[in-house]
């Protein structure tokens, strides 16, 4: 068989249609006149309930407003990897962080106040970001004086 017979389609023979075939194949056919005739067509109506939008609405900050409170703890946890020196207890600070993050996250784990849980994320972030500074203030001050000692003991 030739690769151009393959593609080319078949010639059906025209039988006459019978007026009753004819008139069951325009209905199926036929289209609808508007959008909205084709929607209530095909689609099913439902009438949300003005709770069931407020629900919906509350549904999709509280996952977005999740996804925020969960990087911010992955934040926290990443940057506490950095904490390595034990305090006076002789604990690393790094597990006294981690611990402190928990807690606080767990005491805030059922607020629904979106204020609050907004101001609280704002606070974490902000805390975060200032011992991370802290911390690389605190880095290059003990390089700067390493670097001197060294200059210094030659």
């Amino acid at each position: 068989m030739a690769a151009s017979s393959l593609f080319r389609p078949k010639l059906r023979r025209r039988l006459p249609l019978s007026t009753s075939s004819l008139i069951a194949r325009r209905s199926l056919h036929e289209g609808p006149d508007t959008v909205e005739e084709l929607l209530e067509r095909h689609l099913v109506n439902k009438s949300p309930r003005d709770g069931e939008e407020d629900e919906l609405d509350a549904r999709r900050r509280l996952t977005s407003t999740r996804r925020e409170v969960l990087g911010l703890y992955r934040d926290i946890l990443r940057a506490t990897r950095f904490f390595t020196w034990p305090d006076s207890r002789g604990v690393p600070w790094r597990d006294v962080l981690r611990e402190n993050a928990r807690r606080e996250f767990e005491e805030a784990r059922f607020e629904r106040d979106p204020e609050v849980v907004t101001r609280l994320l704002i606070g974490g972030r902000d805390a975060v970001q200032k011992a991370l500074d802290k911390l690389v203030e605190a880095s290059k001050k003990a390089m700067a004086e390493d670097e001197e000692q060294r200059r210094g003991g030659r």
